[in-house]
């Protein structure tokens, strides 16, 4: 049942957060701090590491030491906190995402792209696809000799696509989702825009990599998706994907170590769940085993001699959710409507917890790069 009741923090931890070791982002009285969670406590380690970039870039992040703010429980965090409020862990590094990196979700983009933005051919178009080539593009490895060959058999049938073409060739999607400082975290409003009839949750889990590309920790990521927009035409993908407090990260970064690594990724299952005022819910998972790529291939294809990125980067690996489900009109599917709650989560990483708004009434970005060096610099941190 959707409620406005106020929801904790450290409710959504992962079980084992006491275990592990965590780094994020409060917003203080003196303005944004890198902050690590170890064992229970939080300390700013902002003396250090003025911003979690570079914590990441200095090496051995969950060695960093800082002033003691005192744990988790004692700082009462709430999804409407005032001061103290938990920001999204992402600051300097730059957001990326990967795309159809799931055979369901390539499907679904192939059903976008021919039904031109309109969810009403959409069902129709799903049954036609599914009869002729099927919908489980899972056994084709990306790149193969076999997936060259079902391309060649799908071109003959006048079905390729450019949504297949980055599901099994050789070459992943690989975008910018936000600019840097952009991304919104736990309890913040998550923004959809008001000219979209037809839009979903990507429930997702981040990478976080240093300026070398090593992948050093993960979290939670809700990339949300404007499928009307998109769907148009695929050259409209900056303005379905970016767009204000369109990016969810969060709650924290857990840093990779003997609780929590790269096969945890691999083997992670991402829940998620919407709850809207409408008396709707809707729930899904997708598995990260059935994911087409490799998650350290897309890291090494998102950063490589080609492409360096300083300041670290944040990348989205994909879903396999794209919702079908009715919510108004049967053969519409499924959209946002505003105030939805959307909850993200995993055993490893907790749970990433969003209300739905129109990208007008959500929070403005104000709060730039030239605001955060002025800000670090009137604190004595850089």
């Amino acid at each position: 049942m959707w409620t406005e009741t106020r929801v904790k923090l450290i409710d959504d931890m992962p079980a084992d957060w006491r275990e592990g070791t965590f780094l994020g982002r409060l917003l203080l009285a003196e303005g944004p701090t890198p902050v690590l969670l170890r064992g229970g406590a939080v300390f700013d380690i902002s003396a250090t590491a003025p911003t979690t970039a570079q914590a990441i870039a200095r090496g051995e992040p969950a060695s960093l030491t800082g002033t003691t703010l005192g744990s988790l429980d004692a700082l009462a965090l709430h999804d409407d906190s005032a001061l103290p409020r938990l920001l999204s862990p992402l600051d300097l590094q730059c957001v990326k995402a990967s795309g159809v990196t799931f055979a369901v979700s390539a499907v679904e983009r192939v059903i976008e792209e021919r039904a031109r933005g309109n969810p009403g051919a959409a069902l129709t178009i799903r049954a036609a696809l599914a009869e002729r080539v099927g919908s489980d593009l899972s056994a084709v490895k990306p790149g193969s000799s076999e997936a060259e060959a079902l391309k060649a058999v799908l071109i003959e049938e006048g079905l390729w696509s450019q949504y297949l073409e980055v599901a099994i060739g050789k070459d992943a999607e690989i975008f910018t989702k936000a600019p840097v400082l952009a991304t919104v975290g736990w309890g913040d409003r998550v923004g959809v825009r008001s000219d979209s009839a037809w839009n979903n949750p990507e429930p997702e889990i981040v990478l976080v990599c240093d300026p070398t590309g090593t992948v050093i920790g993960a979290t939670l990521g809700n990339d949300v998706n404007l499928r009307d927009i998109e769907g148009r035409s695929a050259l409209l993908l900056g303005k379905a994907k970016d767009n204000n407090a369109s990016a969810a990260v969060g709650p924290f970064i857990r840093l990779f170590d003997e609780t929590y690594g790269i096969e945890d990724v691999r083997n992670a299952i991402v829940s998620l769940t919407v709850t809207g005022k409408d008396g709707f819910v809707m729930t899904g998972q997708s598995s990260m085993r059935l994911i087409s790529r490799d998650p350290l291939d897309l890291a090494a294809q998102t950063c490589s001699s080609s492409h360096q990125y300083p300041d670290g980067f944040a990348l989205y690996l994909g879903t396999m959710f794209a919702p079908i489900d009715d919510r108004d009109a049967p053969g519409q599917g499924f959209t946002h409507k505003t105030g939805d709650e959307v909850c993200v989560s995993s055993p490893g990483l907790g749970v990433l917890r969003n209300r739905v708004a129109a990208c007008e009434d959500a929070p403005p970005w104000t709060f730039g790069i030239s605001a955060l060096m002025a800000n670090l610099a009137g604190r004595g941190l850089l």
